[in-house]
């Protein structure tokens, strides 16, 4: 089972500042943020993105400092997932723990802007419907698979408080 997205391609090394730039850190407000993503390099973005996009980069995605709002404005936007060669560390582990899912894909270069694809989430799949191919990618381990799945690792702990 997978997630029929729209593919929105950006390049290699897009840091946090990119993604949302400094002067919004103000805001806490994760749809606030949102309205904001992007906007010095591709300011049609927050209007057209659509709950179920996705995200498709190069190389070391969510470099820069380690704000949290990056992350939280992408999935605010409604972006479903977010695929690249590599990923900043801390970005990676942000995402992670609000909820947001990050797939690693060697062949992400070959994903274009406006593809359909079909992100596969737990085999680690992609299928570009756009171009009739399928890229293996680096699935979750089975323990970041929940955290996400329960929105984040604030809801993830709670499950396992109430569980003990």
């Amino acid at each position: 089972m997978g997630i029929l997205a729209r593919a929105w391609k950006f390049g290699n090394d897009i840091d946090t500042d990119v993604i949302i730039p400094g002067r919004y850190l103000v805001i806490n407000d994760p749809e606030e943020l949102a309205k904001h993503l992007f906007e010095g390099i591709r300011p049609e973005f927050a209007e057209s993105v659509r709950h179920g996009d996705i995200i498709v980069a190069g190389t070391n995605f969510g470099c820069g400092s380690s704000r949290e709002h990056a992350p939280l404005a992408i999935k605010a936007a409604g972006v479903e997932a977010v695929i690249a060669r590599s990923f900043a560390r801390i970005f990676f582990r942000n995402s992670i723990n609000i909820g947001l899912p990050l797939l690693i894909c060697a062949d992400a270069e070959k994903i274009d802007d406006g593809d359909s694809v079909v992100v596969d989430i737990s085999r680690g799949i992609v299928q570009n419907i756009s171009k009739k191919e399928s890229y293996p990618t680096t699935p979750l381990p089975p323990f970041l698979q929940e955290i996400v799945g329960s929105g984040g690792l604030l809801n993830y702990t709670k499950k396992q408080v109430v569980r003990a």
